[in-house]
């Protein structure tokens, strides 16, 4: 009796927590399209202390890999198919994006400690939110759920998103030789058609997300990704065309041939 008002309570903070971050969201949204977030090739002064970027990323991004393993240990589901397949689903993007990707950076811009921390704060939360749903709030999922339309086509589309987002990564990177801190136009892959295709690789990764958990959390989490880098695309796009003037004008910032 006693656990289960427990977890009513909890419960009843995580829904108010989601619609808490949801109107975050939406402010962050309209916010980014007069204020480009500081780092990158928009790094500026005024926005507090740098730090090395590689070190940076890597304080950002920890979160999501320690609270959602504590989370899925503390779980009473760890032993069903489902939660490690998304435990592994989660750990291949993230276990990427925090342990590997900072030591592949090639950029020397800092960091601003404004912007990790930022990062930070928002990654706890959004592990918190996509963890405890999937591992102790929702009705667990069955073992059968794997087989399902929405884990099924969840999946392939987290994979192409995962793919896209690491070539175009990966197009970026090798655009430098070692020692090379220039900018320069990326051509290829997915940079055929927009500005910014890793940002949409992101956003069709956890598109998959949402889908292969068919959960608010999840819905919740490609809507702030959006929202995060719908804006930022943009200021990419006018960066890059007003930075070179041979810049591929066919280009859109983010959706291919719409936005």
């Amino acid at each position: 009796m006693e656990l289960g008002i427990i977890a009513m309570n909890e419960l009843v903070i995580f829904n108010f927590l989601m619609l808490f971050f949801g109107i975050v969201g939406v402010g962050v949204f309209i916010l980014l399209f007069f204020v480009a977030a500081p780092y990158g090739q928009h790094i500026r002064k005024g926005w507090g202390p740098n730090i090395n970027n590689k070190l940076g990323w890597f304080l950002m991004e920890i979160p999501t890999i320690v609270i959602f393993l504590v989370l899925y240990l503390l779980g009473d589901r760890k032993t069903s198919i489902t939660s490690i397949l998304f435990l592994i689903i989660w750990m291949t993007h993230y276990g990427q994006r925090t342990l590997i990707f900072p030591l592949l950076i090639r950029g020397k811009q800092p960091m601003p400690l404004t912007i990790i921390t930022f990062g930070f704060v928002f990654n706890g939360i959004n592990t918190y939110l996509q963890a405890r749903w999937i591992y102790t709030l929702s009705t667990p999922y069955p073992n059968e759920w794997i087989i399902s339309p929405f884990f099924i086509i969840g999946v392939i589309i987290f994979i192409l998103g995962f793919i896209i987002n690491l070539h175009s990564d990966n197009i970026v990177r090798e655009l430098r030789k070692p020692g090379e801190i220039e900018y320069k136009i990326p051509y290829g892959g997915m940079f055929r058609w927009v500005s910014c295709p890793s940002y949409l690789g992101e956003i069709t990764e956890w598109a998959g997300w949402a889908i292969l958990t068919w959960s608010f959390p999840g819905l919740l989490f490609v809507a702030w990704t959006f929202a995060n880098l719908g804006p930022r695309a943009l200021s990419h796009h006018k960066w890059y065309l007003k930075t070179f003037p041979d810049y591929p004008k066919n280009r859109k910032a983010l959706i291919p041939f719409i936005y």
